[in-house]
């Protein structure tokens, strides 16, 4: 058996590493590239159980979510093209994206915030949008909104409401025409 000399090992380690770094780099990119809207968040003092009930919000919610190095955060941003984020990646990071609704990261995320702002752990740091970043604020009105599902019932109903009311008027016309003719044979036939 051949034995490796520890410079060697440590040449291959470091190897390995920058290969791992490089995966995560590249995943976080195509995460925020796929991604239609996300939050950036500093995470600082929550706890286990508190974060395992996040993680879980997320979930339900179709919402990746995960802690991020700032170094590979600001690398990942500038390959998407939304350098803007660079400046409030400092401290703890955690990033939640989501692919279909932009509005779920936003609901879950504000949520979360508002209900530990008391302690001030979980501080939304900025967020994006279709590739334009956006405020504190801008994601606390974004999380107001309504789910896009809702929205598309709610454009939908009103599109359907005139049809639904000339139908009626329609139906009720022809009853009513249906009823004359009806008591016109009767009369005929009596």
């Amino acid at each position: 058996m051949t034995k490796i000399s520890r410079k060697t090992l440590a040449i291959v380690a470091a190897i390995c590493a920058v290969f791992a770094v490089a995966s995560v780099s590249v995943s976080l990119t195509m995460a925020l590239q796929n991604a239609s809207a996300g939050v950036f968040v500093d995470y600082k003092g929550i706890t286990v159980a508190e974060d395992t009930e996040l993680r879980a919000q997320m979930r339900a919610n179709g919402v990746e979510y995960f802690v991020v190095k700032n170094t590979l955060a600001r690398f990942a941003a500038k390959n998407v093209g939304l350098d803007a984020l660079c400046d409030v990646l400092e401290g703890t990071t955690s990033i939640a994206v989501c692919e279909g609704d932009p509005v779920a990261a936003a609901k879950v995320v504000a949520e979360f915030s508002k209900k530990l702002a008391a302690q001030e752990k979980f501080i939304i740091k900025s967020g994006f949008v279709d590739g334009k970043v956006i405020s504190p604020a801008e994601v606390q009105a974004l999380a107001e909104l309504p789910s896009r599902e809702v929205l598309v019932a709610t454009v939908l109903g009103t599109l359907i409401a005139p049809i639904r009311g000339l139908a009626t008027v329609l139906d009720a016309n022809i009853s009513g025409l249906a009823r004359v003719m009806q008591a016109i044979a009767d009369q005929k036939g009596a």
